[in-house]
């Protein structure tokens, strides 16, 4: 079935296709039949142009297709760069939570170690004052000296080097036990 147009239809489509460039497109430029030349030569540019038009629309839409498959390639990556990120981030902690752990024992490592030191300075400095204070009194016993004051003095310094150790190993205890509280509290 073809499409005869009338005149005034015809001269509309020149007009607009003169002064705005724009011009029928699709199928329907295929049914409408003329027997006027300038009518004719209209059509067959319409038909050039809706061919180009839609070579022109195939071509963004297979741009937009190839976009679309390169952004979805690229999802992809980036799912599989998340994917190892977050293995990594795993990794990453338990090595933190690893070394953590291994300062903390090195920590206490030395703190005992401190501790020993410490303990063993205390006891030898009691020890050697003890030592010298009793050498002392013997001292005075031998030379038949008033033992009196001496051996007041000697068992007074006895008391409190005796006091004084424990003393020493009760306080390093104390901070030792009292740093490991705040450490499970932080």
């Amino acid at each position: 079935m073809k499409i005869k147009l009338c005149k005034v239809d015809v001269d509309q489509l020149l007009k607009l296709a003169d002064e705005r460039r724009v011009y029928l497109e699709g199928n329907i430029i295929k049914l409408i039949e003329t027997d006027d030349n300038i009518f004719s030569k209209y059509l067959e540019d319409a038909k050039e142009k809706d061919t180009e038009n839609r070579r022109k629309r195939l071509d963004i839409t297979r741009q937009v297709q190839d976009q679309n498959k390169e952004l979805a390639d690229k999802a992809k990556e980036n799912d599989a760069l998340m994917v190892e990120l977050k293995e990594a981030l795993t990794v990453a902690e338990g090595a933190k939570e690893e070394a953590l752990n291994d300062l903390d024992l090195m920590q206490k490592k030395t703190q005992f170690e401190l501790i020993g030191r410490i303990v063993s300075m205390a006891l030898w400095i009691i020890a050697g004052v003890g030592i010298f204070t009793t050498a002392l009194f013997m001292f005075a016993m031998i030379t038949d000296r008033d033992l009196t004051i001496i051996g007041n003095t000697w068992s007074n310094l006895f008391g409190i080097l005796l006091t004084n150790s424990f003393s020493i190993i009760g306080t390093i205890m104390g901070v030792k036990y009292a740093s490991e509280g705040s450490k499970e509290k932080i």
